[in-house]
């Protein structure tokens, strides 16, 4: 027999903006239920860059000391060309005379999930719960579950990633395929890596990689290319896949490579590069009436700043501000009309989408543009590169991160 809840707000999907839009509504003191397909938290893709502005992000919910103090923070970015061998770019993050300290540390998903996870209240998030159909009920939205549970809220945020049933209901297109893969991967190691804390990037012809340590034990890498036909049946195999990366880095340091050698076969995690065409994010519904989207849901983007991750929190903690806005305790005691409290939701998610759509439209054409160079293989644009781009490219990264996103109180 079909059950029905009730709930106030609904986030589908538990990843980094569900679970960041979660946490700041309870800071708030608004609770939401998060549903979650898988039967357990999903941390496909190892680990990602938290930048500046992310970090403002995990600070604003409180979370940002836990993973602190277990990630290493990254003296500055080395970028070295494997086709002359020669270093590019080293650019510090540490303050100089005109620059402030950036701050950007190597995360595990697993362990910023699991941060996050650990201040919500018990029996926030429902896993094993897919959804399988929305229908309008008046205002209120009524989520079908695969297990036959029914669910009827006054908000539903989707935050299902870049497959996102609520990004399709509210009208956007499937993400594009840039034509560009990546491989990921992190090897965990007994005893200290030794590597310097730094983001060590390298370009070849048509492909780009990077190494960044995250703790004293775990290191985590990325490979990025177009690859032929030919090379996209490497996905069935493995073992032949390894061989393929390790051959394209054969002119990396062996101290450094090394790393990718000691990645178990069964751990190269290969994944075709979506992002939303930044015209779509233009025109298209962020949110609709009771419905909004967030993180890979609203703006899937290549990884080529760092910034997919990091714009997902930033999500996050603006859209727990404006909704708590709607649902705050003066709201309650003026024992609102319904249509009074609907009108409240409406406008709360239109001013997020209004707060977040001219960032997430900056942050995925430049995340785009620069991806589109960084895996040139024209001579012309590779010479570009090593001996121009490399530094602008860099200041692209730093102005992303000097994003802030605010507290969740507006003071």
């Amino acid at each position: 027999m079909e059950r029905e809840l009730v709930e106030d707000i609904v986030i589908v999907g538990a990843g980094i903006a569900g679970l960041t839009t979660s946490l700041g509504l309870h800071r708030l003191g608004i609770s939401s239920l998060v549903l979650e397909s898988s039967d357990s938290l999903r941390v496909t893709g190892f680990a990602l860059s938290i930048w500046q502005n992310a970090w403002k992000a995990l600070d604003a919910v409180g979370v940002g000391d836990i993973l602190r103090h277990q990630h290493l923070q990254l003296n500055g970015i080395v970028t070295t060309s494997l086709v002359t061998g020669q270093q590019t770019a080293a650019i510090p993050f540490r303050a100089t005379g005109n620059q402030k300290d950036i701050e950007i540390r190597c995360v595990k998903r697993k362990s910023l999930l699991e941060a996050l996870v650990n201040e919500l209240p018990r029996g926030t998030i429902r896993y094993s719960s897919k959804v399988v159909g929305i229908e309008e009920s008046g205002f209120y939205k009524i989520l079908h579950l695969a297990d036959g549970t029914s669910i009827k809220t006054k908000v539903l945020i989707g935050c299902d990633g870049v497959n996102s049933m609520v990004a399709k209901w509210l009208g956007f297109k499937k993400a594009s395929f840039t034509g560009r893969y990546a491989i990921r991967g992190c090897a965990e190691v007994n005893n200290s890596h030794r590597l310097e804390p730094n983001f060590m990037q390298y370009f070849g012809k048509g492909f780009r990689a990077g190494v960044i340590p995250c703790d004293e034990e775990a290191v985590y890498w990325f490979f990025t290319w177009t690859p032929t036909s030919q090379e996209k049946e490497l996905e069935e195999n493995p073992a032949k896949l390894k061989q393929y990366v390790l051959k394209k880095l054969e002119n990396m340091p062996s101290d450094v490579r090394q790393y990718i050698e000691k990645t178990e076969e069964d751990a190269f995690l290969l994944s075709p590069l979506r992002y939303r065409n930044p015209w779509e994010v233009m025109m298209g519904n962020v949110s609709r009436g009771n419905v909004c989207v967030g993180g890979d849901a609203f703006h899937p983007m290549t990884p080529d700043l760092g910034q997919g991750g990091c714009c997902a929190l930033e999500d996050g903690v603006v859209l727990a501000r404006c909704l708590a806005e709607a649902f705050s305790k003066e709201n309650e005691e003026e024992e609102e009309e319904e249509e009074e409290e609907q009108k409240k939701i409406e406008e709360s998610l239109k001013k997020y989408a209004k707060e977040r759509r001219w960032r997430s439209i900056n942050v995925t054409a430049t995340a785009y543009v620069v991806g589109s160079i960084q895996q040139a293989e024209s001579n012309v644009v590779s010479f570009l590169r090593d001996k121009i781009l490399a530094s602008f490219l860099a200041i692209q990264l730093f102005k992303m991160s000097g994003y802030d996103c605010g507290k969740l109180k507006n003071s």
